[in-house]
């Protein structure tokens, strides 16, 4: 079940690495029920891993925390819809349920790329929970990267 309180930490975990510049302004939280478990923000510009996505750091780090690759019993807050490449890794970890924010046209409209990757990559058939949460604060995300003159990768 949806809870504020952890899209809230996943939009704070944006704000910190947009305020660093490691990379986009994207967070993510990871829950086991309504336990926290790990938070992330993206970090690509930081480590110059392009892989280095908030919801890869974020399972990367719940996996770490639980001892297990298998996250089922997990759910996902983003403040982005997943790139193809994250919806991976959700899918490998077997998370069931997303949550997210911002969409992948907000995401172009940033000048971020991800859409060609939809474009290149037809998903359907996921058996996941992925549901848009409409929260006034992931505009604020994209002005502030506007304002941050930040690099695009």
């Amino acid at each position: 079940m949806y809870n504020d309180k952890y899209m809230d930490i996943a939009y704070d975990e944006a704000i910190i690495g947009l305020n660093a510049k490691n990379g986009g302004p994207f967070g993510a939280v990871i829950t086991q029920g309504e336990k926290f478990i790990s938070s992330a923000h993206n970090s690509v510009l930081m480590t110059k891993d392009p892989t280095a996505h908030a919801e890869i750091n974020a399972i990367r780090e719940a996996s770490h925390v639980l001892n297990n690759y298998d996250l089922s019993d997990c759910t996902l807050y983003t403040t982005c819809e997943p790139c193809p490449m994250c919806l991976g890794a959700i899918l490998w970890a077997r998370i069931k349920t997303v949550y997210y924010t911002s969409t992948k046209d907000d995401a172009t409209k940033a000048g971020f790329d991800d859409k060609y990757f939809y474009e290149m990559i037809e998903i359907k058939n996921i058996n996941i929970n992925i549901q848009q949460i409409n929260d006034h604060k992931s505009k604020k995300l994209w002005e502030l990267w506007k304002k941050s003159n930040s690099k695009i990768y």
